[in-house]
């Protein structure tokens, strides 16, 4: 499955039910949370790592290509090292999202714009624009690694990081996962319990007596 199907099918999912699917893929830390609701971010992680500094992240921005996501390790700084022009800049060149482990600015401008952003957090001061840092180097982004060519997905439950060979194994299960949770929301609709549809009376006196067991839906 290359990059292109597999960003077909995440169109049509969420990162709850893909989480479900693999719990071991790697989920960025809570504290990362996106400016504005209602967008899905699905894209290639172009990574920066910088400090207090954006000079780094426009050269990031000038070389990132159509669909990539720009990864931003701001390394604990508290200036901003986005705000509404380079949001606009990576909107303008088809970039699928920004994410930054670290502040933001201009986010009133931001939310009018139709290109997900994620940030730690806001502040108004900017960063410098005098030091030289790395692109395309493994970074750590929300307490997770994230690779250059990593597949980011990201909702407004939050962001999960996978390789391409990852989201393959797990996309077929994350499917599944929400196909039944679209019956079971269907049936609830109507007004059936929740518990009629799982086997937790069974499941809960094998926990207590201390039995191998799985909380599972009966469809």
């Amino acid at each position: 499955m290359d990059f292109k199907q597999s960003k077909e099918i995440l169109s049509k999912l969420d990162t709850a039910c893909l989480s479900d699917a693999n719990k071991n893929l790697r989920v960025l830390d809570s504290g990362i949370r996106p400016i504005q609701s209602g967008l899905k971010l699905i894209g290639i992680a172009h990574t920066v790592s910088c400090y207090n500094d954006f000079l780094t992240v426009i050269k990031a921005l000038k070389d990132a290509q159509p669909g990539e996501v720009l990864v931003i390790d701001g390394q604990g700084g508290s200036r901003a090292l986005v705000g509404e022009l380079f949001t606009m800049e990576a909107l303008r060149k088809g970039l699928a999202g920004i994410i930054i482990d670290g502040a933001c600015r201009d986010t009133w401008r931001i939310r009018t714009l139709q290109l997900p952003v994620y940030a730690r957090s806001i502040s108004p001061l900017s960063g410098t624009t005098s030091r030289v840092f790395d692109t395309q180097i493994p970074i750590t982004c929300g307490g997770v690694t994230v690779n250059p060519g990593d597949i980011v997905f990201g909702d407004e439950d939050g962001i999960l990081v996978a390789s391409l060979e990852e989201l393959s194994e797990a996309l077929p299960i994350a499917q599944e996962i929400q196909s039944k949770e679209e019956v079971i929301y269907k049936r609830m609709d109507k007004g059936e319990s929740l518990l009629d549809m799982l086997n937790f009376d069974e499941h809960y006196t094998k926990v207590c007596g201390g039995q191998k067991t799985s909380l599972k839906f009966i469809l």
